[in-house]
């Protein structure tokens, strides 16, 4: 089947990002281009229409005016997903042979942005929830013990990349780890993807917004966590910790020359679009209805977990011996096509759509799915990989996935240094990185884990020869 008809598909009820609701929530002045005459909002970066980068233009004074609604100093749209601003953060960030600390469930844009650059990341280790599979994000006391052993090793780093919320909508107190690292004065830059949302949601139910917690650089996903199409981003800045010229510099190292009119135009009309009044309400109601859904699956018996984003949905497959990737395949088949199999869970991204009966529906699938003649197997609880608090790779990223290797067995591969990236993304921890001794404790989790991650390991790693 071409990707065109694909395109056409007609899916099961939509669970997935983008969180516009396969069209149903974009903004009205997206909707309106895309009834127009068929590509003829596909412009160049004409005169009048400007750049990213650009100093005067429409494109300019777009980003002035979502800065100032964020609450930021500047603003920067981005077209390449939150990928390409935060891989230009961070080059604005560090230099090369740098460190950056950050933590294990960093996304993959970052690692392959250290590779790039040869900047020296330094992995810490998170909490775990061994019921269900998930990392959760540190909290005030985990940076603190953090910075005491990289004191204790004299690894001085130059900034620090923290992600809140995550992927399944887990979220932390950012302020106070924020002010702890600022007494370092080390600047923060926090991977908000899934949080957009947050910058308009000021109540004491949702998590306070990265930017009102005081980071230095932030990026959005508007497409992840808010109206944007596929693609769409915006990276903001605040304060006085870095230069806003040395962002510009990096954006149009990695920004392409023939920008999407159509896209910057979602990144602006997704920001615009949640600042009005209005629109305002319509949020904190479809909050409200978000929460109204988790409880009534609780009600019904479902295996639901909590997680501070309201537009999250988790079902604890395993509780029942049923694999998250087992479910979703069963799921699909029966109309509803959730967003994250793993193999613990099933994630379920409701956006900002209407989804009027949703619990009723849930609660019937489940049911059925549990009557099934479906294989359960015993699952004990999930196994904390053995990452050291604190991991430094003892070879250059940038060498070590350049370098002539070989590519063996992962038995083999004890005690030799790493060419590979892997990383089931999503959700994204990094199990082993380019640079980094695979030691026997890590090795042996690996090969446990593979039947758990279906096609995510490979029996396989590719080592420096």
């Amino acid at each position: 089947m071409r990707l065109s008809d694909l395109l056409k598909f007609k899916r099961g009820k939509n669970l997935f990002l983008p969180a516009h609701g396969r069209g149903k929530a974009l903004p009205c002045e997206v909707k309106d281009l895309l009834r127009r005459k068929p590509g003829s909002w596909d412009l160049p970066e004409l005169p009048d229409i400007g750049g990213i980068c650009d100093p005067d233009g429409s494109i300019f004074r777009s980003q002035n005016m979502s800065a100032k609604l964020l609450g930021a100093d500047y603003c920067w749209y981005g077209v390449n997903g939150a990928t390409g601003l935060l891989q230009g953060a961070l080059f604005a960030i560090a230099k090369p042979g740098q460190y950056v600390l950050m933590p294990r469930n960093v996304h993959k844009s970052i690692i392959y942005g250290c590779i790039l650059t040869d900047i020296k990341p330094v992995l810490f280790d998170i909490p775990f929830l061994d019921d269900r599979g998930h990392w959760l994000p540190p909290d005030h006391r985990c940076i603190q013990q953090v910075f005491n052993t990289l004191h204790e090793q004299n690894i001085d780093v130059s900034a620090v990349v923290l992600v809140n919320p995550t992927y399944h909508g887990y979220a932390s107190n950012l302020r106070t780890q924020i002010d702890l690292i600022h007494s370092y004065n080390i600047p923060v830059l926090v991977d908000e993807a899934h949080g957009t949302h947050f910058s308009f949601l000021i109540d004491k139910f949702t998590p306070e917004a990265a930017l009102n917690s005081g980071a230095d650089l932030v990026v959005n996903s508007l497409h992840k966590s808010l109206t944007g199409l596929v693609q769409t981003a915006v990276l903001c800045m605040k304060g006085d910790l870095i230069d806003p010229v040395n962002i510009q510099k990096s954006l149009s190292c990695l920004q392409t020359s023939s920008p999407s009119a159509l896209l910057l135009s979602s990144c602006e009309a997704s920001l615009s679009d949640w600042g009005k009044s209005s629109n305002s309400i319509r949020l904190q109601n479809l909050v409200k209805n978000a929460q109204e859904i988790f409880y009534q699956l609780c009600d019904y018996g479902l295996p639901v977990l909590k997680t501070d984003d309201p537009f999250r949905i988790i079902l604890h497959t395993s509780r029942f011996g049923i694999s998250g990737f087992e479910a979703d395949n069963w799921f699909i088949k029966n109309g509803l096509v959730a967003e994250l199999p793993e193999p613990g869970t099933l994630t379920f991204c409701l956006g900002f759509s209407s989804h009027r009966g949703l619990a009723k529906t849930l609660n019937k699938k489940w049911n059925q799915l549990l009557d099934e003649s479906y294989r359960r197997d015993c699952y004990p609880p999930f196994e904390k990989a053995p990452f050291p608090q604190i991991m430094n790779p003892e070879a250059s990223l940038s060498l070590s996935w350049n370098s002539q290797f070989e590519s063996i067995p992962l038995l083999d591969a004890i005690n030799r240094v790493c060419a590979d990236l892997i990383c089931p993304y999503p959700p994204g921890i990094p199990f082993s990185i380019p640079g980094e001794v695979l030691n026997e404790p890590l090795i042996n989790w690996m090969i446990n884990q593979s039947s758990l991650w279906p096609n995510s390991i490979p029996s396989k790693i590719r080592v420096v020869r």
